[in-house]
């Protein structure tokens, strides 16, 4: 194994500037480089436990996808380990640190996969794309709509491919829908809906995970004043750590860890960008255990006209916790509905209630076509990638908002000129 990098408070928040000098290749250059045959090599950003299936998808395909893993980097030195056993178990060879910023320094990491919690996306994934590595990084893309924009602005000035890991978007199905829509094959849209929905136990409820006391102690490893980076310094909790996505500091809860899986298939389908407004409602309806997030949420979106789409549009996400009964997938034009099923959608007349036309879907929501899309992109800027910054973006925006309008108890309006939330 080997030596882990020297670490400090002092190194973690050194300047971006340090991050991009350590850079050899600029974002043009990347693109010259990367060429069909040149082996992409990558950094692990986080080894929880999404970053384990994201490490096990690129395993998988690492021969195939001429891939190969180089650096595992967390902030709990013993995970990053498990990792590289993991790489070395199927035949490659990887490095470990704590410090993210060893791994913006290799001149030879192409990309680096960010799966952390989702308050510290943005930072990673902008330091990222100042040293010059592109990214894939786990949804939601930032943690609120500055953030989002900031960097998806970042995102268009170096070129660089940063792949949102919304894998549902693998999936051809809402890009398909799209072209239904714009074709005039249900007339215009004027509402859409999904769902996301679960069912926990009551005994525990979601996110909560067995074993995780007041009284358990921080590991020896972990950097735990690194982990809250940029939230404020505070004393060790087990329950933030372990089980963070109960908590508004760290997370958005069921609205960016659910439901932009959701909005995102639907904001691609209609063409959407910004709502015009948004309401919420939603509480901690069942499990009142410390935590300040809801278990239940359901959000309204009024989106504006877009031209040869629709005349304004409303889109309804619903979201509980312990009830998995689902909400039917769709899009209600004024001639027909876009029923979204198993294998790709139906699109059925107002008129007779018939099938007009179905679409058999073309990829899955999985982690590995949205890899390989990712990889294609890299090396060939023509290809568009499934889930690009913008999209991303557009997903942050209606997710913290429903957020917002959920905390606030209060209806929010979109502000056209400022591109940002009009707070009363």
């Amino acid at each position: 194994m080997s030596t882990p990098s020297s670490f400090s408070r002092r190194n973690f928040i050194k300047s971006s500037a340090v991050a991009a000098g350590a850079a050899t290749l600029t974002a043009k250059q990347h693109a010259n480089a990367q060429g069909a045959n040149e082996q992409l090599q990558i950094g692990m950003i986080g080894c929880g436990g999404m970053a384990g299936a994201h490490l096990r998808s690129l395993l998988s395909m690492q021969k195939d996808e001429n891939i190969a893993i180089r650096w595992c980097c967390d902030v709990m030195l013993s995970r990053a380990g498990n990792f590289q056993q993991q790489v070395v178990g199927a035949g490659g060879e990887a490095k470990i640190t704590q410090d993210y910023h060893d791994v913006l320094a290799d001149p030879d990491i192409d990309y680096v996969v960010i799966a952390t919690p989702e308050h510290t996306h943005y930072y990673l994934a902008m330091d990222a794309l100042k040293a010059g590595k592109h990214v894939y990084c786990e949804k939601p893309m930032c943690y609120d709509i500055k953030e989002a924009k900031k960097l998806h602005k970042k995102v268009e000035e170096t070129g660089l491919k940063l792949q949102v890991g919304v894998q549902g978007m693998a999936d051809d199905s809402y890009a398909s829908a799209y072209e239904a829509i714009k074709a005039g094959k249900i007339g215009l849209v004027v509402e859409a809906q999904i769902d996301y929905v679960r069912n926990y136990p009551l005994d525990r409820g979601p996110w909560r995970r067995v074993g995780i006391t007041d009284d358990k102690p921080m590991p020896d490893d972990l950097d735990w004043d690194t982990w809250l980076h940029p939230r404020r310094k505070r004393a060790w909790n087990p329950h933030h750590y372990y089980e963070w996505r109960c908590y508004r500091d760290y997370s958005g809860g069921v609205s960016t860890d659910l439901f932009v899986h959701r909005v995102t298939r639907l904001i691609r389908a209609c063409g959407l960008k910004f709502p015009s407004r948004v309401a919420a409602m939603g509480g901690t309806y069942t499990w009142d255990d410390g935590r300040d997030l809801p278990d239940s949420l359901e959000v309204l979106y009024e989106y504006p006209k877009i031209e040869g789409i629709t005349n304004g549009m409303t889109l309804h996400l619903l979201g509980t916790m312990n009830n998995k009964h689902k909400n039917q997938h769709c899009i209600r034009g004024q001639e027909a509905t876009i029923v979204f099923t198993s294998s790709g959608f139906d699109i059925i007349s107002q008129s007779d209630n018939k099938v007009i036309e179905s679409h058999k879907k073309t990829g899955a929501e999985d982690l590995v076509p949205h890899h390989k899309n990712h990889h294609a992109a890299i090396r060939d800027p023509k290809v568009p990638l499934n889930c690009p910054s913008e999209l991303g973006m557009y997903g942050v925006v209606a997710a913290r908002m429903g957020n917002l309008s959920h905390f606030q108890r209060k209806m929010l309006e979109w502000d056209t000129k400022r591109e940002y939330v009009k707070f009363s």
